[in-house]
């Protein structure tokens, strides 16, 4: 973390410990705003595959989406979900193996992220997002996600129906949104008292408690061939929270377990980019 940074962190905690000692749900509203918000873009020139790409657009709850598709038509569809302050154009190295295997690839920003628009989104959101791409360009039977991507990915299976010959690959999946709320109140010190407003307003969203929001919930309903990768150093989507999965022994999940990738270089190594296309 840098000096400008660890300033910014110290305004922040400042700040909410200021409107805590006045309205604990205020601060609890003021965290959620901030925990759904992205607080970085990817702005970079888009990779020349990416440039020759078809590319999409549509809009979706007032948010214009754009994307690209690749490989158009195919019978075979494949989608790519990026993680929280990420874009499709990181998984470039996916393309040309994709369409050397007959892949249509599809290929979005989703809100708030990259070339979208919008400013906030949260799980719910992603899913919709998601649902709303497999029945405008589908039928799609295979995915690619990361981080953020998978848990989405995760809860709309349990809304959609799917069998054994659809192809599921979670690269680091937010595994536990628990885990990731933990560690965004430990960061801002921020009290039980606005945790349990955080957790309430969460719950009043959809219906649906923070522990709700788990790919190891959801798990047990998806039907798909899952390609499981996660690695041993990942701290933000830790190890210890895919374990109960792995203990279940779900016939239809392989995991790879490797280490000194962490988070984000694991959809980035060789190695995996190997696996993924192997396995699809």
């Amino acid at each position: 973390m840098t000096f400008v940074q660890k300033l910014g962190l110290k305004y922040i905690r400042t700040k909410f410990a200021l409107l805590s000692g006045i309205s604990k749900k205020s601060a609890a509203q003021k965290a959620f705003e901030l925990f759904t918000t992205p607080q970085s873009r990817v702005k970079q020139e888009l990779p020349l595959l990416f440039q020759k790409a078809e590319k999409l657009q549509f809009t979706l709850e007032g948010e214009t989406i754009n994307g690209f598709r690749f490989n158009h038509p195919s019978q075979k569809k494949v989608l790519i979900l990026h993680g929280f302050e990420s874009s499709v154009i990181n998984f470039y190295k996916y393309i040309g193996p994709l369409q050397k295997k007959g892949y249509e690839i599809l290929a979005f920003d989703a809100p708030a992220h990259g070339g979208s628009s919008g400013k906030r989104i949260h799980a719910v959101d992603y899913k919709n997002f998601i649902l709303h791409i497999l029945q405008t360009y589908g039928p799609v039977t295979s995915f690619i996600t990361h981080s953020f991507g998978g848990l989405a990915l995760s809860l709309g299976l349990e809304q959609i129906p799917h069998d054994e010959s659809w192809k599921v690959v979670l690269m680091a999946p937010a595994t536990e949104s628990t885990t990731a709320m933990n560690n965004f109140f430990s960061l801002l010190k921020l009290d039980n008292e606005v945790r349990k407003e955080f957790d309430r307003l969460i719950t009043e969203a959809n219906n649906k408690p923070p522990e709700w929001y788990s790919v190891a919930r959801a798990a047990a309903h998806i039907k798909a061939q899952v390609l499981f990768l996660q690695d041993k150093d990942d701290t933000l989507t830790p190890l210890a929270d895919v374990a109960p999965i792995m203990a279940k022994s779900y016939p239809n999940f392989k995991f790879v377990i490797s280490e000194g990738l962490g988070h984000s270089r694991i959809y980035r190594d060789q190695g995996t980019i190997n696996s993924v296309i192997g396995f699809l």
